[in-house]
């Protein structure tokens, strides 16, 4: 083992691989390595300035007992930078401390002729590289011991009832409906970034941890210290970025459907809430008011005046968001432009088709700029310059006809190597061109994201998800942890997606129980997909905005009396917290605070609080129980030490217990924290 100090970062080096250790940020650590020449020049999600550290590296020797019994001196040498440590011994194991305690440590099973306990024959180190047959990446195997007891949160989105990922297996790949953030928050007082965009997979088991990446060419990864979670994910967001100022004129309803066909339904839509006396805050034109994929415009028989429409829905303070896809049909106008110039995403092998719904299309490749330019202009022209204020881009992922990942391939390199990267390389399509231009309060909704697409004006939602009970208590955990993965901005369809029929009433209660928990998020979204698909197409053509199904309507008012009274109630409420929630944005701009929160984000020293999964905070002040059951009137509540008051009736309870609850259909059990 060869160690050298190269300007404050440990370099290390072994039997052709070069190890890179870094102080980054605030008690933080970078940690590459390669078998290749040099590190390649990419940061990925690091993509912040931090302030210049004062790292301790030093390189000794120490004594190791070996097998005859006699003693040798072997190399070591450590990096500190403020509260952790990284130590590197001679067979290049790693083990990392906070404040002098191990708190991780590379898993090795190779013997070294030592007789310590990782001296063994399996043959197993902590960072296996295998050359991949005819390219020029590798894949990469990484393995940390596991801590008994340890808790693990954050990585994104995962459609799973688990909100602590200790034993599980999560596959590091963007679906529909699954987002892959990889920062990982231990209970044990560190974050870990996975710094790499490859398509692969991370297991929490219990015996070991194990980061596998398909297809790289470096080992990239970054741990930060701290005592609290809301500290380590300030340090997190220190280096990836932070969420920019969330405007205040979209902190209420935004209403949508699947989908309004025509400007007529908009406006009516938008006329009747006005006569309602409900102010919504943005409308949103959902897909097919095409005329095909990739076009990118107005189909001009429904929308034959989009500025005139555009204009009064402004009159009456409403914003307005224009769903766009990534896809290109091959009957589009710009397909044929783009593929000759290399601007759509490229098959390794068989037809040149990457998405298959309602038509033959391949997406287009937004890891070129030419591509990221070309699909701004066209988008200025048919939407922004009519006024559009926002963009839906939605199928972000991207969402593929088959999520065959080694059959496709950017400019930025194979798909295995860098596709997680996909959503956030496609939200800067519309951000740096909108900031470009003087926009200062870039909102776009998106139903992907990685680490650091927070700072990209995005609006997360958890995409196509079922219209259930069991996928509510799903959306909660994905929520949670979306946030401690730094992504602020998060939301849901409420009532979920996938509805087949709007009449029945179990799915209206569970509509509602969804809609008061979506008061208490970041953002309040009518959305879904409402069957049963009993009404008539507008025409007769097979493209355009007149042939697609549409749902059934989906307005505050569109369920009963009854529904509509209290979603009116709880829009009340939502109104009336206005300045409340301004300044949960604010927060999550200055230190990445997440507006839904872990019980354990407030109350860190409250052992009870990491085993609720079923509670949140919605900022600091209120803690909302939600009803994940059909005909559930009541629930515990477990109240954290200090004084609460329910929201609904004003009684206050004294904290430090577990209280059981009325949850009638029209009042969700919220309480409020006493300072």
């Amino acid at each position: 083992m060869y160690f050298k100090n190269d300007n404050g970062a440990l370099i290390a080096r072994l039997n052709g691989e070069t190890l890179r250790i870094e102080a980054w940020g605030q008690d933080s650590l970078r940690v590459r390595s390669t078998m290749l020449p040099e590190f390649a020049a990419q940061d990925w999600a690091l993509t912040e300035e931090v302030a210049a550290q004062n790292p301790l590296v030093e390189i000794t020797e120490e004594d190791h007992w070996v097998g005859d019994g006699t003693i040798d001196k072997r190399p070591i040498a450590s990096i500190t930078n403020g509260r952790i440590k990284a130590v590197v011994n001679f067979s290049g194991v790693i083990t990392y401390y906070r404040d002098g305690e191990k708190f991780l440590r590379e898993y090795y099973r190779f013997y070294d002729g030592t007789l310590s306990r990782e001296s063994r024959c399996l043959k197993i180190v902590g960072r296996e590289w295998k050359g991949i047959i005819g390219g020029g990446e590798f894949s990469l195997n990484l393995k940390f011991e596991s801590s008994d007891g340890e808790k693990i949160f954050g990585m994104g989105q995962y459609q799973q009832p688990y909100m602590d990922l200790k034993g599980c297996e999560l596959e590091l790949a963007q679906r529909n409906s699954q987002i892959t953030v990889p920062f990982a928050v231990s209970s044990l007082g560190y974050g870990m970034l996975w710094n790499n965009p490859a398509v692969g997979q991370v297991t929490f088991g219990k015996n070991y941890t194990e980061w596998i990446a398909r297809s790289t060419k470096q080992m990239d990864y970054w741990l930060t210290v701290a005592d609290a979670p809301k500290q380590i994910l300030a340090n997190y967001t220190a280096v990836t970025g932070r969420a920019p100022m969330f405007p205040e004129d979209r902190m209420g309803l935004w209403q949508c459907k699947l989908r309004y066909r025509t400007q007529e339904e908009v406006l009516s839509v938008a006329r009747q809430y006005q006569k309602e006396g409900i102010k919504i805050d943005q409308i949103v034109i959902d897909f097919f008011h095409w005329t095909v994929q990739g076009d990118w415009k107005f189909d001009k028989t429904y929308w034959p005046d989009p500025k005139a429409m555009v204009d009064e829905l402004h009159a009456m303070g409403i914003k307005v968001i224009v769903s766009v896809w990534p896809s290109v049909d091959r009957k589009s106008e710009n397909f044929g432009p783009m593929m000759e110039r290399g601007l759509l995403i490229r098959t390794e092998r068989g037809a040149a088709q990457t998405y298959d719904y309602q038509g033959d299309c391949v997406e287009i490749d937004p890891f070129n700029l030419e591509t990221r330019e070309y699909v701004w202009e066209v988008c200025k022209k048919n939407y922004y310059d009519f006024g559009i204020d926002a963009f839906w881009l939605d199928n972000s992922e991207p969402d593929y006809g088959v999520y065959d990942f080694e059959n496709y391939r950017y400019q930025a390199g194979p798909a295995l190597s860098c596709s997680n990267m996909y959503p956030q390389m496609y939200s800067r399509v519309f951000y740096d061109k909108m900031k470009d231009l003087g926009d200062g309060n870039v909102v776009n909704l998106l139903r992907c994201a990685w680490a650091g697409s927070q700072k990209y004006g995005n609006v997360v939602w958890s995409g196509d998800v079922p219209s259930t009970f069991e996928a509510f208590y799903d959306q909660l955990q994905a929520g949670l942890n979306m946030g401690l993965a730094g992504i602020p901005w998060w939301t849901t369809d409420i009532g979920g997606f996938m509805t087949d029929d709007v009449d029945d009433p179990d799915f209206r209660q569970l509509l509602i129980r969804w809609y008061e928990f979506a008061v208490y998020s970041a953002v309040l979204r009518m959305h879904g997909d409402r069957g049963p698909y009993n009404i008539p197409p507008l025409d007769n053509r097979d493209w355009g905005g007149g042939y697609l199904h549409t749902g059934q309507p989906n307005e505050l008012w569109s369920y009963g009396e009854d529904n509509y009274r209290i979603m009116k109630k709880y829009y009340d409420i939502r109104i009336s917290m206005h300045d409340y929630i301004r300044d949960l944005y604010k927060e999550a701009s200055e230190n990445g605070s997440p507006l839904i929160r872990t019980m354990f984000y407030e109350f860190p020293e409250d052992a009870k609080c990491w085993e609720l999964q079923d509670q949140y905070m919605f900022g600091s002040e209120y803690l909302v129980a939600p009803i994940f059951a059909l005909n559930q009137f009541e629930r515990d509540v477990y109240l954290p030490a200090g004084k609460w008051v329910d929201e609904r009736d004003g009684k206050e309870y004294e904290g430090g217990q577990t209280i059981h609850t009325d949850a009638p259909l029209d009042a969700m059990p919220v309480f409020k924290r006493v300072r």
